[in-house]
């Protein structure tokens, strides 16, 4: 499908700052978006609540206004203005998956848990403690060490990497090998 007038116009606008044309072109052009975010999620096995939605929307539109609209500028006109938008934002929610998914790997609080209950978690963490280690002296020395430091103590790999002088790329399948450990050893005490 090719550039429609309409497009073509409020595109100009847009790359020229008339007033209003940017909060129309953000009217045109949301439901796009969330449709967008909300596709790609489900096709990687990714939830995302309102809120992400939200974010995922703002780093679209931050994309498209970077650089005094570079992204817009660099639109040729070879396609509908829709699909064009439609591989920007997909790219950029991919690029924001990937590197909240590197986030939550490395141990850091994702920004919409600040939602929870802080003094709830943290009394709900202390009990954990108690009853993580006791499951953690079933475990080797070096797994029980990895759980509680990532688990517990809340260190990236890089920093159990460097405590423990191990390897950062066996700390994953490590804290996976001692989860499944750790399940068995629940079902078998019935917990």
């Amino acid at each position: 499908m090719a550039l429609t007038d309409l497009d073509r116009n409020l595109l100009k606008q847009c790359l020229n700052q008339t007033p209003g044309a940017w909060q129309d072109f953000v009217d045109r052009f949301i439901g796009l978006f969330v449709h967008v975010i909300n596709h790609t999620a489900h096709a990687r096995s990714v939830v995302v609540g309102p809120a992400d939605v939200d974010d995922l929307c703002s780093e679209i539109f931050l994309a498209l206004v970077k650089n005094n609209f570079a992204v817009l500028r660099n639109f040729r006109g070879e396609s509908s203005l829709a699909t064009y938008l439609t591989v920007v934002a997909r790219r950029v929610v991919v690029h924001e998956i990937v590197r909240r998914r590197r986030s939550e790997a490395l141990g850091h609080v994702d920004a919409h848990q600040a939602s929870i209950d802080a003094a709830g978690t943290e009394m709900q963490r202390i009990e954990d403690a108690e009853e993580a280690e006791q499951m953690l002296r079933g475990l080797p020395r070096r797994d029980a060490a990895v759980v509680r430091l990532f688990h517990l103590e809340g260190k990236s790999y890089e920093e159990i990497s460097g405590a423990l002088r191990i390897p950062e790329n066996t700390i994953g399948p490590t804290l996976s090998r001692a989860r499944e450990r750790l399940r068995r050893m629940q079902v078998k005490a019935g917990v």
